[in-house]
């Protein structure tokens, strides 16, 4: 759940919707006061410019440690490309466990950005081994020219147990060989889905041709769920515009954060009013063994769960297209047959964090999630031209046509309403087909190098 978002005037970025649960605390300038954090926690804090703050972890000698923090501007700051986020885990000693970094990149637009550090205790790790008293660092860069004011922050923690000791598969590198093949593209009439304002209102999707609208200044948050053995394929699409004229470089930037929020891939695409898409490129399947792997494209797809997808369309678009919405189409596919998960000895937190259920394949044919907070004004309407989007995505889906389903199904619902002060319903049709997918064969193979950590880190270099 999140926090619900105070409507803004239209064509105004809304603010980024906190989960519901968050608990506010305060960022320690040193580890002296350093407040605790609890596993499967999610907190709300902020940080200043230049600002370096401390957070405590007492961790055990066996669970892995991960935690993400997004950094949140005000919608209307000034930043820069190189402007970010770094953030670390360090031991008692100020040994460095990892570290990882998010910065703005080339839209210069100010919108949510999450950087991850994990402490693993695993074959190939070498400090941050023991129990006790660990440090979560955060710490803001900014560049001359970017806004003083402070920015939010949401933490979030998520706790991995160990592998029972008979399930361990001591294996320090990662799968070598996965289908690194695109597939077809999905085709097909678009279902409506509302994103969300944040990685707690994340719309969910499952399989399917989806569409939305979005502004400049906007960041929309999508959920899917992948399970082990599953690879994730998605293509971001922006609409053509109305008016307008020019080119922006970089104006559409959709990155793909895991179900610890750990950023995983990114793919950005330019826009000079005509439509454009941007696709990530092929990512493994997921595997606890990808965790050993160097790039975080391969290793991000470490766990079963929710994998999320926030599109943000860049502030500069309004200077020459106007200030939308735009049309955006997502295409979404998972291939694979899903598999069984690693023994774990114990329980993650959050409870179920790493797990597909029928329920989370349920929630996303039904299109869960979405917040009507990245409506301006909470007003609904088409995603194509002009129009404004909104509405939930349980609210949008349904009486758009097709919808394609985790399990192959595809169903047909159609509803009409006509007459004056009154609704008369026309017809409702329900078709039921199953549809067999190919399972996909192995493809080229990937090289792989034992993920070095210590002080220089698993995530994403600065």
């Amino acid at each position: 759940m999140a926090l619900p978002q105070t409507a803004t005037a239209a064509g105004t970025p809304t603010p980024y919707a906190f989960a519901e649960d968050a608990r506010t605390v305060k960022g320690a300038t040193g580890t002296t006061d350093a407040v605790r954090l609890e596993p499967g926690g999610t907190y709300r804090s902020a940080v200043r410019d230049g600002g370096k703050l401390y957070y405590r972890l007492e961790l055990d000698a066996t669970a892995d440690a991960y935690v993400s923090v997004t950094a949140v501007p005000g919608t209307a700051a000034t930043v820069t490309s190189s402007d970010g986020l770094k953030v670390s885990v360090q031991d008692a000693d100020s040994h460095t466990c990892s570290t990882g970094a998010a910065h703005f990149g080339a839209t210069q637009s100010p919108h949510p950005i999450a950087a991850w550090a994990s402490r693993e205790v695993g074959p190939d790790t070498y400090l941050c081994k023991q129990a006790g008293t660990y440090y979560v660092v955060v710490e803001r860069r900014t560049t001359p020219g970017s806004a003083p004011g402070d920015w939010d922050l949401e933490l979030d923690y998520v706790s991995e147990p160990a592998l029972k000791k008979a399930a361990g598969s001591g294996a320090t590198s990662a799968p070598e060989a996965w289908n690194s093949a695109s597939p077809q593209a999905l085709v097909g009439d678009a279902t409506r889905r509302a994103g969300g304002a944040g990685f707690a209102s994340a719309a969910a999707l499952g399989q399917g041709v989806w569409k939305d609208a979005v502004r400049p200044g906007q960041t929309l948050f999508y959920k899917v769920p992948v399970d082990w053995g599953q690879q994730l394929y998605a293509t971001a699409e922006t609409g053509s515009s109305t008016g307008g004229d020019g080119f922006v470089g970089t104006a559409l930037t959709m990155s793909l954060y895991n179900p610890v929020r750990g950023y995983v891939d990114d793919v950005g695409s330019g826009y000079s009013g005509d439509q454009t898409s941007a696709a990530l490129d092929p990512l493994p399947p997921v595997a606890y063994d990808n965790r050993h792997a160097v790039q975080n494209r391969v290793s991000g797809m470490r766990f079963a769960g929710w994998y999320y997808l926030a599109v943000h369309l860049g502030a500069p678009v309004a200077d020459k297209f106007g200030k939308g919405p735009f049309g955006l189409t997502l295409r979404v596919r998972v291939s694979g047959t899903a598999g069984s998960g690693p023994s774990y000895a114990g329980q993650a937190e959050p409870s179920g964090v790493f797990e597909v259920t029928r329920q989370d394949r349920e929630e996303a044919a039904a299109g869960a999630g979405g917040s009507t907070a990245n409506v301006p004004g909470g007003t609904t309407g088409s995603a194509s031209g002009g129009a404004t989007g909104g509405g939930t995505g349980a609210a949008e889906t349904g009486a758009d046509g097709a919808r394609t389903g985790d399990d192959g199904t595809m169903t047909l619902v159609a509803v009409g309403g006509i007459g004056t002060g009154s609704l008369l319903v026309l017809a409702l049709v329900v078709w039921t087909a199953v549809a067999r997918r190919r399972a996909v064969s192995d493809g080229a193979a990937m090289g792989a190098a034992p993920v070095v950590r210590g002080e220089y880190g698993p995530p994403r270099a600065w």
